[in-house]
Parts: C-alpha cells; structure tokens; sequence
C-alpha cells in the first residue's frame, strides 16, 4: 500500500467534510472518502489507520457505525484471520434504500402527530402538516424513481 497523495487527503477531507454537514462523525466521512479512492480497495483496519494516521480503535469503533447501513463491509480472505473494509459494490444504492424505506415509518409517525394536534389551532399544526405532506410526496414517488434507477443500472 503506498501513503496517500496530499492532493488524495484533500479528498478524504472533503468527503469527511461533507458527511460531517450530514450528521456523521468526521472520521466516518474519511473512512468513506478513502475506501472510494485506496489501492487496494479491501483495507485492514491497520491499513486503514495508517492512511488516515488515527488509531485502531477509532477505525473500530467507525467500522462498526458503517457496516449496518451496507455502504461499507467487512469481508475475510481464506486463511487471514484479518477482515478488510470496503465500500461494497452496491453500497450506496443500499445506503438509499435503507434509508427511502424508513420514508413511510416516519410519514406515519407525522400522521400520529397531527392526530395527537387534532384540535389545535392551524399555526401550530403547520410546521408537521408540511413534513407530513413532503414524506406523503416522497412514499409516492420514491418507488418510481428507484425503479428507473434499476432499469438505467441494468
């Protein structure tokens, strides 16, 4: 494994950077960053570290956050006790999908919440009337969309 390039750690950084502004730890973002662009693709936790200069169980710990979500994954080679990390190959429609079907759970926990405000004045219904009707769009159109996304992968 060669170190990275500046110009590869200004990438990771961006990439950290952005997911950051989303909700992530930073570290998770660089993890990200650097398994999109690494040679090999497959990264130990070691590998890891050393190209991001964190330690071990900061990667640990991050691996940890990344693999539910399917974007990024653990595999073992034959006869290596080690698990490598990378992004898996289609971890990022993965990572939508999970989170577009989470899109009807939190549209009936609106709809919850506007009964709970039943009687209460307009205003105060509004701001959740508006989220509530934004994932009412989303439950219908986001099938469509990801089914045109399949298609254009096909």
């Amino acid at each position: 494994m060669t170190e990275p390039t500046d110009a590869e750690l200004d990438f990771v950084d961006d990439v950290a950077a952005f997911f950051a502004a989303e909700g992530l730890p930073h570290i998770a973002g660089r993890v990200i960053g650097w398994l999109l662009i690494c040679d090999p693709p497959e990264q130990s936790a070691a590998q890891l570290a050393q190209a991001l200069q964190v330690s071990r169980s900061s990667i640990s710990s991050t691996t940890r956050l990344l693999t539910p979500s399917g974007l990024v994954e653990g595999v073992r080679r034959r006869g290596d006790r080690q698990e490598y990390f990378r992004i898996a190959a289609d971890g990022w429609s993965r990572m939508l999908a999970n989170r577009y079907a989470k899109t009807t759970a939190f549209r009936q926990v609106t709809e919850r919440g506007l009964t709970v405000l039943s009687g209460a004045p307009p205003g105060r219904r509004e701001r959740l009337a508006n989220v509530a009707e934004l994932y009412r769009f989303l439950e219908s159109e986001l099938p469509a969309l990801w089914d045109r996304w399949e298609r254009r992968r096909s």
